[in-house]
Order: structure tokens, then C-alpha cells, then sequence
């Protein structure tokens, strides 16, 4: 697992991953710019200074004995990964220059991973599907189309295990046989929502779940809100299938924006309520109308081409989508995945 990485830095960084909330700006703005040890002794001295920003951290770092966290997340098949890491996914760290939203931001301290998949190698080619939860059959058909198809084609993709599109999202690739990650809002070895344990269980199995907050943390709101940021920052682009005005799918799309990776969207009925958010990001040309999964590798592909030759933070204005070609179907209709996930 380790690359050049100082293990006094990985336990550092676990510490400081069980005592903050996942993106608190504060602490991983300073740790990209300090490192792990620095600001975790800035943070232990801030005990004894109850006015300080840092004193509730402080009284949670104390309780903490990384190794032992350590210890016990392997006997249950799950690692840390941090920065420097060979298995560490580099794109993250784009996320120090994406800004904040709602007070969550930056590169993640660590990432605690499930199953035996390599995690740069499978982020190394992904696409994140999301939406609403509360999704129309219309929605659960196309996310599901879509993601069986970018697996079809080689790619891994990216959900947050939710109902609704995310289920079909992860669904699709798996009926492909392809890879697929889950990023958790709460620790990897806690099923969310708990009817899909199943569904995580073959994930974990075939790819990855992969979560910024530690084991055993359970899910809230600003967990959600932090989840969004590292779907994006995983994925090469990010497709919107179904979403209201105010969603954790707007969430992810505002961090893909701010990447300046391809945000991408599937129309939906203009008389759909669960399409009122991605409908409004096409008009707005804040993301490019896709149909098919050919149209959202194009847009990636074009964008990755043209990052790579212009720099990666340069935002692509111009991009015209290009042609629809037909796309052979990954399962014949009416066959089953080899494991059905539970509703």
C-alpha cells in the first residue's frame, strides 16, 4: 500500500480522520498545506484553549489510538489509503483548488476503502452516475442503460449507493460485469441505506466502497454534503440522470463544475419534477445534453484530450458534443445479473 509514504504521517492522518468531520475545510486545507503531523500537534495544543476554533477537535484527537483504529478496520478487510500512497487516486487532489460548499471542502486527509480492487487503477477510468432518490421508472432506466453501457466500454462507474438512480446506476455496471465503486456518507463497514447490504456487499465484491469518514461512523447531513465532493473528484465526469433543483445531485454537479471536469445530463420530461435540476443545467449550458453512453465517453475523452494539451484547470467553453453512433447492448434482453442486489 505504501509508496513514499512516512508512516508517522498515515497514523497522523488517521487520527485526525476520526476526530473531524469529513471536508472540514479548517483542517484539510492545512494539512495539504502543512502536512498530517504539523497540523495534528497545532490541533493537540488548541486543548487547552477553549476559545479556540480547533478545542472539540482537540478533545476527540485524545481518544484515539491510531493503530489500533488500524487494527481493527484490517480485520475486517478494510484499509486507509492517503496521499503518496501508490493505490492513491491523484485526482483528488484537485479538490484543494475546488473551492467550498456549505463548509466542506478539500482534499480528503485519508480514504478508508473496502474490497480488493485497486483504487487509483479503477478511478483511473470512471464516469459518476447520480441522481434523485426518488426516481421515476424513467430515471431508473436510464441510469441503469447508461452505467451497463460505460461498463460495456470499459469503464468504472461511480454512485453513492442511494435509492433511486444511484441503486441503478451501481445495478447497470454490475449487469455488465463490469467494476463499480460506492462512496459512502458514513464508514464503509455501515450499510446506507440498510436494504442495500446486500447490494454493497456485491459491490465490495466486484469493486470498491470507499468512504472519507472512518468505520463505524453512521450518516448526516454534512456527511452527505462531503460525500458529494470526493463522487466528483473520483470521476472523470459526471452524468445527472434525474434531479430536483435543491439535491445532492446538484451537489455533485456544483463539485464537478468547480473540477472543471464534463458535467453531463439526460433530459427528462420538462413535465417531471425529479428533472427540473438537470433540465435547468442544460439550459443553462452548465452541462452538455447526453442520450447514450457513446455521447458522455466523447465529451470525457474530447475534454481529457484538450486538458492534456492545454493544461488541466483551463474550463473548455467551446466543446461541441459529437455524433451518436449505436452501441451494441452489454446483456441480451430480459437476462439477469449473476447477483440480483436487494431492493
Amino acid at each position: 500500500m505504501s509508496g513514499d509514504v512516512d508512516e508517522a504521517d498515515r497514523l497522523a492522518r488517521v487520527t485526525l480522520s476520526r476526530a473531524i468531520e469529513p471536508g472540514d475545510l479548517r483542517v484539510t486545507g492545512l494539512v495539504s498545506e502543512l502536512g498530517a503531523s504539523k497540523v495534528l500537534g497545532y490541533l493537540e495544543a488548541a486543548a487547552e484553549v477553549e476559545s479556540h476554533w480547533g478545542f472539540g477537535i482537540a478533545q476527540e484527537l485524545g481518544r484515539v489510538d491510531p493503530a489500533q483504529v488500524l487494527e481493527q478496520a484490517a480485520a475486517r478487510g478494510i484499509r486507509f489509503i492517503i496521499p503518496g500512497d501508490v493505490e492513491w487516486p491523484t485526482q483528488l487532489g484537485a479538490l484543494r483548488d475546488a473551492g467550498a460548499l456549505h463548509d466542506r471542502g478539500g482534499e480528503p486527509v485519508g480514504v478508508w476503502v473496502l474490497g480488493s480492487h485497486d483504487l487509483r487503477h479503477l478511478a483511473g477510468n470512471a464516469v459518476a452516475v447520480v441522481g434523485s432518490r426518488a426516481a421515476t421508472s424513467y430515471g431508473t432506466e436510464q441510469a441503469t442503460e447508461l452505467s451497463r453501457d460505460l461498463a460495456t466500454m470499459g469503464h468504472t462507474v461511480i454512485s453513492g449507493a442511494a435509492f433511486g438512480v444511484d441503486q441503478a446506476a451501481h445495478r447497470g455496471a454490475l449487469l455488465a460485469g463490469g467494476p463499480t465503486i460506492a462512496v459512502m456518507p458514513g464508514g464503509v463497514d455501515r450499510p446506507y441505506p440498510a436494504a442495500h447490504a446486500q447490494l454493497l456487499e456485491t459491490i465490495a465484491e466486484r469493486g470498491l466502497v470507499v468512504s472519507e469518514a472512518p468505520p463505524g461512523a453512521g450518516p448526516t447531513r454534512s456527511r452527505f454534503l462531503a460525500r458529494n465532493r470526493i463522487t466528483a473528484g473520483l470521476a472523470e465526469g459526471t452524468v445527472v440522470v434525474e434531479g430536483a433543483v435543491r439535491s445532492g445531485a446538484m451537489t455533485t454537479a456544483h463539485w464537478t463544475t468547480n473540477l472543471h471536469r464534463p458535467l453531463l445530463g439526460v433530459p427528462g420530461p420538462v413535465s417531471s419534477v425529479s428533472s427540473t435540476g438537470v433540465n435547468q443545467l442544460i439550459r443553462l449550458g452548465s452541462a452538455s445534453a447526453v442520450t447514450n453512453a457513446q455521447d458522455v465517453i466523447t465529451d470525457v475523452m474530447t475534454h481529457a484530450a484538450r486538458a492534456a494539451g492545454e493544461g488541466a484547470n483551463v474550463v473548455d467553453e467551446s466543446f461541441v458534443p459529437g455524433p451518436v453512433r449505436s452501441l451494441p447492448r452489454a446483456v441480451p434482453a430480459g437476462a439477469s445479473p449473476s447477483v440480483a442486489p436487494r431492493r
